[in-house]
């Protein structure tokens, strides 16, 4: 019963509502007419009665952002003259330029004479006038000093002054040279005086690396021919070696025996020169430093070149940083790692190397194999001393045992002069062999 009266209430709403808007309507009147009489009329009927004129008047008031309309038919602009025919772009373009030529100049309203400015002349204003600034004149703080202090003050020199505003941590009473000369107890730069401001240091520009002149077709017949004099060869920064010529290089190098030393940094090296550089690499025995920095070498292709090193055990130090990929991966990385492991003569691998692991092996197999050079020097150092003095002597080599417990923990280097770990991305001369000597004899004077 309830549900029946609230539909019949809903009804009555409704009916009320229409009513109201109907009469509404009825009421409401456009041109002298209700707005009721404009319902049933057609618009196709209503156009039929427009002229022409009225048709583009009515068109010419569209919309001109109604893309349901040709762009053509919302343009204002109606052309009246008819097509002469296709486009043709040269003729108009002649047209335009015949046009220009002929046409004549608009006159001058002021006629030119040469040396005579036409208009006004521009007369740049006047700089402004440094003003006082009164803030920090009255920012400035009054200190009352003892006459003692003062008259320390007055008699104290430039350096003396120096040295205390250094001390107390004016930094703005100085320029730089002044207090960096004060903390290192050192004299007054010259040509600097006490009125400084703080300023940069000048800029001292380095002079222009010379080119490379290296003479790459002589250099490759000295190693062909096996020239006992061309022990170092350096085509760094060489760009327009050919391909005949690396592998004309590479070549002779596989029967060398008298060059130690290889730099060819920036040569723009890649994966298509390996074959003739792998090949001459497992079988030269000469070789100790390699240099192949700031190539075009792939990260499978710098695996390959380790792998080559692994037949023959001589190159000591080798440098492949800065290739065609900066970051390697962890796989190449880890064979990197495990290749490294296998080579007893390496001191030195100038690779850059993301994960901890990879560097933390190489590391320490690098440290191994300096030990084992050190333990061969001591070795040949005896020997000498043997031959030298004619004496015998009975040399005993480190055990690989552990040593006994002790509150420090081993080394055999000496404890008063510290270590440096193996480089990487670094450089160095072949084998430090005079080095390692004087480690020698400062590790036999502890023992003494």
């Amino acid at each position: 019963m309830l549900s029946y009266v609230e539909d019949s209430r809903r009804t009555h709403t409704v009916t009320i509502t229409k009513m109201k808007t109907t009469k509404e309507m009825a009421t409401t009147k456009l041109f002298g007419k209700d707005l009721s009489q404009y319902e049933e009329l057609d618009i196709d009927d209503i156009l039929e009665q427009l002229s022409p004129e009225e048709l583009e008047m009515l068109a010419g008031e569209v919309d001109p952002d109604d893309s349901l309309i040709p762009p053509s038919e919302r343009n204002s602009y109606k052309c009246s003259k008819e097509a002469t025919g296709p486009l043709d772009r040269k003729k108009l373009i002649d047209h335009i330029n015949d046009q220009a030529i002929n046409e004549p100049d608009r006159p001058d309203l002021v006629p030119y004479v040469a040396g005579t400015v036409r208009g006004k002349k521009w007369v740049p204003p006047p700089p402004p006038e440094p003003q006082e600034d009164d803030d920090a004149v009255a920012q400035e703080v009054e200190v009352d000093l003892d006459e003692e202090f003062a008259s320390v003050l007055n008699t104290a020199t430039e350096d003396e002054i120096v040295d205390l505003a250094a001390i107390l941590g004016f930094h703005s009473m100085m320029n730089q040279e002044q207090y960096h000369a004060s903390l290192l107890n050192k004299g007054r730069p010259l040509g600097v005086g006490w009125g400084g401001i703080t300023k940069a240091t000048k800029f001292k520009a380095l002079p222009v690396e010379p080119p490379n002149d290296t003479d790459v077709e002589d250099s490759i017949k000295k190693v062909k021919d096996d020239d006992s004099n061309c022990k170092d060869l350096n085509f760094n920064n060489i760009r327009n070696i050919s391909d005949e010529q690396l592998k004309r290089l590479f070549e002779a190098l596989e029967s060398n025996t008298k060059l130690e030393s290889l730099s060819m940094a920036n040569v723009a090296l890649s994966d298509r020169h390996l074959d003739p550089l792998c090949n001459a690499l497992s079988q030269n025995n000469a070789l100790r430093t390699l240099n192949l920095e700031t190539n075009n070498i792939s990260p499978a292709g710098i695996v390959r070149i380790m792998e080559s090193l692994l037949k023959t055990h001589c190159v000591e130090e080798v440098r492949l940083a800065n290739q065609r990929a900066s970051v390697l991966g962890n796989k190449i990385e880890m064979q990197l790692t495990e290749i490294i492991e296998q080579n007893p003569s390496v001191l030195r691998v100038g690779i850059h190397f993301e994960f901890n692991d990879a560097r933390n092996r190489v590391s320490k197999h690098l440290q191994k194999n300096l030990d084992t050079f050190r333990v061969g020097v001591r070795v040949r150092r005896a020997s000498r001393k043997v031959a030298t003095e004619g004496a015998s002597l009975s040399f005993v080599l480190p055990s690989t045992a552990s040593p006994p417990a002790s509150p420090l923990p081993y080394s055999p280097y000496p404890q008063d002069k510290p270590h440096a770990p193996p480089a990487f991305n670094g450089g160095g001369q072949r084998g430090q062999e005079q080095d390692y000597e004087d480690d020698e004899e400062d590790f036999d004077s502890n023992e003494e």
